[in-house]
């Protein structure tokens, strides 16, 4: 979990960068905060979206005084979060309040009456442990392989995962998709790609990453990075979606063992 407050408007839109986690946001800012999917579909208020919402870069979060609560939930998990598996997200961004209805509501009022970021973490924790118990879990199976991309970071490959299961590659797409929302090749490439661009962002050299995270050439690098984000490797490094990732979801544990982090950021990208 991240809590984000933005005291002046997101100048040009957000762009929304993909990333292999189910994203929940809980929105309690006091002005309209809205996604635009790229596509035409705008949602506003606390939102939901799949593993790899975002690819081509045309996703963009517009708003001002903005307040929410960001949760990066594995997909393994979301299904029983959330009520709704990452496959009946479609791919798109889709509103709280079609998912938890008036819960929605009542959550966003709490969240805005809460005085704390810690005691708003609190909160959220609670909620989503709630839910979690109360859910049904997705097929260990699929958690297996997921876990098993994550773990080699999209250096994996499927026939493999499905001959560790005895399954066929046919029967490890159908289940991996159901449960998942995306195919696992879709999978291991997102995770890839994730891994990479935020080597990039953390300043390494595009060849020794390219080498260093399976792509055939820094070429290959470089058309994962635009098909995923709509830009350039080297204007990636400057999108806040990434560059806020070392301070509000740090790669080393803090001492609190929720893995929360408050940064708020300034106006603008």
């Amino acid at each position: 979990m991240a809590g984000f407050r933005v005291p002046g408007p997101l100048a040009g839109g957000l762009r929304m960068v993909p990333h292999p986690a189910v994203m929940l946001i809980l929105e309690f800012g006091t002005s309209p905060y809205t996604v635009d999917d790229g596509a035409g579909l705008r949602r506003g208020g606390s939102l939901v979206a799949g593993p790899g919402f975002g690819s081509g870069g045309g996703a963009r979060a517009w708003g001002e005084q903005v307040e929410c609560v960001q949760v990066r939930l594995s997909p393994v998990v979301a299904g029983a979060v959330l009520g709704a598996g990452p496959a009946d997200l479609g791919g798109s961004v889709v509103s709280l309040d079609d998912l938890w209805g008036r819960e929605a509501s009542r959550i966003r009022e709490r969240l805005g009456e809460i005085p704390s970021w810690e005691a708003r973490f609190a909160f959220t924790e609670a909620l989503l442990a709630r839910r979690l118990e109360a859910g049904s879990p997705v097929d260990p199976a699929v958690a297996w392989a997921w876990n098993r991309i994550v773990v080699g970071r999209g250096l994996v490959r499927v026939d493999h995962l499905a001959a560790e299961l005895g399954w066929s590659r046919k029967r490890l797409w159908s289940r991996f998709q159901s449960h998942i929302g995306i195919p696992p090749k879709s999978a291991a490439k997102l995770v890839r790609f994730d891994h990479a661009v935020h080597r990039l962002v953390a300043g390494e050299a595009a060849a020794h990453v390219a080498a260093d995270s399976g792509y055939c050439d820094q070429s290959h690098l470089h058309r994962d990075v635009m098909a995923f984000t709509g830009t350039t490797p080297a204007t990636v490094l400057d999108e806040p979606f990434l560059t806020v990732d070392d301070r509000a979801w740090p790669t080393r544990a803090p001492s609190s063992p929720r893995h929360m982090a408050h940064r708020g950021l300034p106006p603008g990208p």
